[in-house]
């Protein structure tokens, strides 16, 4: 819901006119969000069954072969299925209403499960780096077509998934990260198959190390990606997509807008977006004022929860614009 506050009853009038439309917009947006997350959850739930059935494969093929990179697969596996099982239980506490203790709902658990899902990646990636390092001295011997096999299967069921969750992986961080999670494995079967074809016709087993040690760092700048992402929501920083310069200068180039202070930008979730802004504007029409804020902030930057205070009362504004400036020089003095 779009709303506005103003210093008195004059756009009371707007409001019950378009309260309406309004309410209608709103809802229609929910029931698209509610099909999109129902959506998401049974791709969610088709690939955690295949990433699980493979997983326990693959463990024990990689335990039986003693290869580093089918055990590093396999870790990612386990971390592909945690991960997947941790996006499904997000969406599914997400879409729980609203209620007294917590006005915005429980969409923040979709980030929670982003920010989870990265750190348990950096964490596994780590781990399998420390262990290529201490087999560099003493490489084991390795079953390489029990290798190739089962990492051939496992780039099959990786697909899979990741044919699922493709669509849905720009839609929220949650699904990102799950989706991020199948493609980091899937091209980790793709090493351990390159591995296997190589230590096969020249028995050096000590490219199943390097394969592993691959695949940790191809993982670890993703990873680090995601993590970024989900900490600035979670400290509600602006979202990376708004460019908030340009959305400053739009607003002040709205007419009859003086100046502008108390503007905040932050994010609930990767795709819900909020502003509030209080608008210095003491010549003019506030309902049309309204309307064009409204207007320009939907499509040019793609914000729509929206709370604008229009305000004619200059010593009002003269006092914000000062203690805006003593905020700007105490950050800047900091900063030095």
């Amino acid at each position: 819901m779009i709303h506005a506050l103003v210093d008195c009853g004059a756009e009371q009038s707007y409001f019950d006119n378009d309260k309406e439309s309004n309410m209608s917009g709103h809802q229609g947006h929910d029931h698209s969000h509610a099909a999109v997350t129902e959506g998401n959850a049974k791709k969610l739930t088709i690939a955690l069954i295949l990433t699980t059935t493979f997983l326990v494969i693959e463990f024990i093929a990689g335990i039986i072969t003693q290869s580093l990179a089918l055990l590093s697969d396999a870790a990612h596996m386990f971390t592909d299925a945690a991960a997947l099982a941790i996006a499904l239980a997000a969406i599914k506490i997400a879409k729980r209403p609203a209620d007294d203790k917590r006005t915005f709902g429980y969409q923040r658990f979709e980030i929670l499960a982003a920010l989870f899902n990265a750190s348990m990646l950096f964490f596994v990636a780590m781990y399998i780096l420390y262990e290529a390092y201490q087999r560099f001295t003493q490489p084991p011997e390795i079953q390489s077509i029990g290798m190739l096999v089962v990492a051939s299967i496992g780039l099959i069921i990786n697909l899979i998934s990741m044919k699922i969750l493709m669509s849905s992986a720009t839609e929220s961080l949650n699904m990102k990260g799950a989706y991020l999670e199948v493609l980091s494995d899937a091209l980790g079967s793709v090493g351990v198959i390159i591995g296997a074809v190589i230590i096969y016709y020249t028995n050096w087993y000590w490219v199943d190390t390097i394969i592993a040690v691959a695949i940790g760092f191809w993982v670890l700048p993703r990873t680090w990606i995601l993590l970024r992402q989900s900490i600035n929501i979670l400290l509600e920083g602006v979202p990376e997509e708004v460019d908030i310069e340009k959305l400053r200068t739009d607003l002040l180039g709205l007419d009859g807008v003086e100046s502008i202070h108390q503007l905040k930008v932050w994010a609930i979730t990767s795709k819900n977006i909020h502003l509030t802004v209080h608008l210095f504007a003491p010549n003019v029409d506030r309902n049309q004022l309204h309307r064009a804020a409204i207007e320009m902030l939907l499509h040019e930057h793609g914000i729509v929860e929206v709370t604008l205070q229009i305000e004619d009362d200059a010593e009002m504004n003269c006092q914000h614009t000062h203690q805006h400036v003593e905020d700007e020089q105490h950050t800047h003095s900091h900063q030095h």
